[in-house]
Order: C-alpha cells, then sequence, then structure tokens
C-alpha cells in the first residue's frame, strides 16, 4: 500500500565540528531524554580516522527548545565514529541522567559513566563503574532499567576496530578464548559485576558445528536485552580481519542470569531488533523477517524485497512497535535511505538519500543508523552537510500525519 505520509527533514547540527549521536536506535535505545527536549551527541573536530585515547570527543547536549543550540557537558574517550559512546538514557531516570563510555587517560582502561544533567551548572557524574582488572563498557542497558551488559572494546580495538576503542587496556591479548571475559552484567545500583557467559563455554557451543573455531580469537557484537528484560541477544563473531581464511558469526540468545544459552539454528541477519515477547526483526534470505527465539522460527514478513531492497540494513522499531524504520546504504550512490513501514496496513514512504561521501564502508563508515523519538514520531539520522565543507551532522525526519 502507498503511503499518504509525507516526511519533513530538518538538520539540526551545524559545522565545523561533526556531531553524531552512534548507535542504531533498536531496544528503546533513544537520544532524546523523557521529555524530548535535550538530544544526547558526541562532538569532535574530526572524522577522518579512529580516535586514540588522547582524543576525546565531546559529550554534549541539544536543545531543541532554543533552536537546536548544541551545549558541552563533557567529554569521552571512549568512542568511535560508528557507534559513538554507546549512550543511553537511564531508564530509572530518564529526563536527567544517560550512560556512556570513556577511558582513563593514563592507563587507557574503559569504563562507564552515569552522568546527571540536573546537577551542578553543567551536570555532573555520577559515577563511574570501573573494574579493576577486567576493563569494560557498557554494551547495551536493560529496557527496564537497573543493569547494563558489559563488553571488552579493548579486544574489540584488535579484532574489529569499527566497533571498538583504538589503542584501549585489553587484559586477553594473546588468548583466542579466554576463561574471564565475555558478556557481563552490571547491577546499576550496587556496581556488582558478573560475568554471565565466557569466550570458553562459546567457543565449546560453537565447535560441534564450526572446529574452525580453535583456530580463530573471539569477539562479541550487539549485545540487546528484550523489551521485557527475559532474554539477551548477541553475535559471536572471529576471523573478520582483513585477509582472514576462516570465519565464524554466530547468534546467541541467553537469560539475563546466563542460563538457557542457545544458539540461533536460523541465523537472522542484519542488526536484528527486539520485536515484543522473544520475537525479533531481522533479515533471512533477502526478507525482513519476524522469528521466534524460542520456538526457532520464522513466524512473518514485514513488506517484500521492494519495499526494504536490503533487509539486512539498521532496522528500529518504535517505542510503540507500530512502525519500522530500515535504513539502507547505497554504495554505488553514496547515499543513506529511511523506509518507514507501518505494521498495521502495510503503508510504507521512503526519505531522499543522505550524502555520506567516501565514507561508505570502512572502519570510518557513516552508518544509517536510525533513532526514533519517544513519542515514535520521527527519527534522528547522520548525513553530511552540504552547508558545512561536508561534515558529519544529524538531521531530523519527521513522519507527518496522513494526508485528508
Amino acid at each position: 500500500m502507498t503511503s499518504e505520509h509525507k516526511l519533513k527533514v530538518q538538520q539540526v547540527t551545524l559545522g565545523p565540528n561533526h556531531h553524531f549521536f552512534g548507535y542504531i536506535g533498536h531496544v528503546q535505545n533513544i537520544p532524546w531524554n523523557l521529555s524530548e527536549r535535550y538530544i544526547l551527541a558526541l562532538e569532535s573536530n574530526f572524522h577522518d580516522h579512529l580516535p586514540s585515547g588522547h582524543e576525546p570527543a565531546g559529550v554534549v547536549l541539544i536543545d531543541t527548545h532554543d533552536n537546536y543550540s548544541v551545549s558541552l557537558v563533557d567529554q569521552s574517550r571512549g568512542w568511535n565514529p560508528q557507534q559513538g559512546t554507546m549512550f543511553y538514557w537511564n531508564p530509572e531516570a530518564q529526563e536527567n541522567q544517560f550512560f556512556f563510555n570513556d577511558r582513563d587517560a593514563v592507563t587507557n582502561e574503559v569504563f562507564c559513566v552515569l552522568f546527571d544533567r540536573s546537577l551542578g551548572p553543567d551536570g555532573e557524574r555520577v559515577r563511574e563503574y570501573r573494574f579493576q582488572g577486567r576493563p569494560i563498557g557498557n554494551s547495551g542497558v536493560a529496557q527496564q532499567g537497573g543493569w547494563f551488559l558489559g563488553i571488552n572494546y579493548g579486544r574489540l580495538g584488535r579484532l574489529r576496530a569499527v566497533t571498538g576503542y583504538h589503542g584501549a587496556a585489553d587484559w586477553t591479548e594473546g588468548i583466542k578464548h579466554p576463561k574471564d571475559d565475555g558478556v557481563f552484567k552490571v547491577n546499576v545500583g550496587t556496581g556488582e559485576c558478573d560475568l554471565l557467559v565466557s569466550f570458553n563455554e562459546l567457543a565449546e557451543a560453537i565447535r560441534p558445528a564450526d572446529p574452525q573455531v580453535d583456530e580463530l580469537d573471539l569477539f562479541i557484537n550487539h549485545t540487546l536485552w528484550s523489551r521485557d528484560d527475559t532474554r539477551i541477544f548477541f553475535f559471536v563473531r572471529g576471523g573478520w580481519q582483513e585477509g582472514a581464511r576462516k570465519s565464524i558469526n554466530a547468534a546467541f540468545v541467553m537469560r539475563p542470569d546466563g542460563r538457557e544459552l542457545t544458539r540461533l539454528g536460523t541465523h537472522i541477519g542484519g542488526h536484528p531488533e527486539w520485536d515484543f515477547g522473544g520475537r525479533m526483526i531481522g533479515a533471512l534470505s533477502g526478507r525482513q523477517v519476524v522469528f521466534d527465539v524460542d520456538r526457532q522460527l520464522v513466524v512473518g514478513q514485514l513488506g517484500d524485497t521492494k519495499i526494504f531492497p536490503d533487509a539486512q540494513g539498521d532496522v528500529a522499531l518504535s517505542p510503540e512497535g507500530d512502525w519500522l524504520v530500515n535504513g539502507h546504504k547505497d554504495s554505488q550512490e553514496a547515499q543513506n535511505y529511511f523506509t518507514f513501514y507501518r505494521r498495521s496496513d502495510g503503508t510504507h514512504v521512503r526519505s531522499a538519500g543522505f550524502d555520506i561521501g567516501s565514507w561508505v564502508s570502512g572502519d570510518l563508515r557513516q552508518d544509517p543508523s536510525p533513532c526514533w523519538n519517544r513519542s515514535g514520531s520521527k527519527i534522528l539520522v547522520p548525513g553530511l552537510s552540504a552547508r558545512d565543507d561536508h561534515t558529519r551532522q544529524l538531521f531530523l525526519i519527521s513522519l507527518l500525519p496522513d494526508q485528508p
């Protein structure tokens, strides 16, 4: 069904500095605070190389009530262009508190910060989650709050640079499947940290189907809490470095205490997003599908290949679950496109392209990374600004109501 919906595009940040949010806005990773007055973002004076520990980015708040003015409130040394610094507004205090990653300027050890914008004139750090001997950063906050997952961004810096922190401390270097690293869970209130599953345990689970795992250094991407916080999804990967002859790409689901670790028998690709219950939205054989992780079964399909030309694009479900947005990249055109799809009746509309210049692939690529606002009426997206010498900037795409 074609749509009578129209889209409104507005650039909200300007150069000469670059501005970006980072990670895809799925699992309700929302840039706006509760009242939707402030948008979180990073600000940097470069985007042409991976940052080292001595190159912090500014943590900024964009005021939607003041002509999108940008205020610097802190800095982060734990960031990259593709995922930013893993911003999350704290579900237990969504108006004022947010998480971001940082790393120590002396030791290069990564840690997570909880920041409160309401304290002091510019806000203050409420807590730093530092763990001696295992410096981890936030990789996903429980959607109901109270916990966040942690991974070793120093290990990622070695094995998957696009999602890691270049030069960050890594206590596992030289170990393919460490027993003291994997997916961690941190209690926001107490700071207690537990290892839910280790790389050694994951290698054992992978080995029966993929014996080549013994030759590969494993890493973890995309740790996602389900909407009701009863399940955790993540990818275990290996051999993704340039020139590797063998590789692993295994999708797992487990309970929040590490029990019922299950490798998905059907690989749902792209950047899967949690639907309601035990269902996920992802890509299979070029289709945008709904997959039940408990039944290990495809239970639905959204649209078709004309609507979603790249089902493996960045997908994000609106907070109410009524609209899905798929951001896909046209590498030949060097453009990102965003397709809005209403699940109730198949209504859909696609945006014009957003210029990404030469940042099509590689460690500095500019992914679509669509992020919903809380009311489900617009998304925040990155793109190159024609007004500011092709700096990376942030844009809003508003979904206007049906026309009479």
